[in-house]
């Protein structure tokens, strides 16, 4: 069972996250690399939400051919282009993470290798 260790001496999160999530001992462990907001189709949804939702649906088959699902993620790293779409990543991704949330961040950066692209999504998923 994974256990999210969140001292009082520290503010809470600013989010729905953990400030970190304990890995029991034994756990499998699976390294998703980062996933980009395209179908298998090639189209490439508008908005930060709707790309956000389409990597976390990505997510969910990777760990999916690995006997997992998104309540096994301990550690999410996400980008996004702009302050503009960090409220619609956020909304996708509290959609799909479970109790206790895990370990995550969130960082600005200049860009991705297309343009149309505004969020990229990796994580970090524990099974015993």
């Amino acid at each position: 069972m994974l256990r999210a260790i969140t001292p009082s001496s520290l503010r809470a999160p600013f989010a729905r996250y953990s400030h970190a999530i304990e890995v029991p001992e034994g756990a499998r462990l699976v390294f998703c690399s980062g996933q980009l907001g395209i179908g298998a189709d090639e189209v490439i949804p508008e908005g930060a939400e709707a790309q956000a939702t389409l990597i976390f649906r990505s997510i969910a088959a990777i760990l999916a051919e690995a006997g997992m699902g998104l309540g096994d993620i301990v550690r999410i790293n996400a980008y996004v282009t702009g302050r503009e779409h960090m409220a619609g990543y956020m909304k996708a991704r509290d959609a799909v993470v479970s109790d206790p949330p895990p370990a995550s961040t969130l960082m600005i950066v200049s860009g991705f290798t297309r343009e149309e692209f505004k969020v990229e999504v990796e994580v970090v998923a524990a099974k015993p």
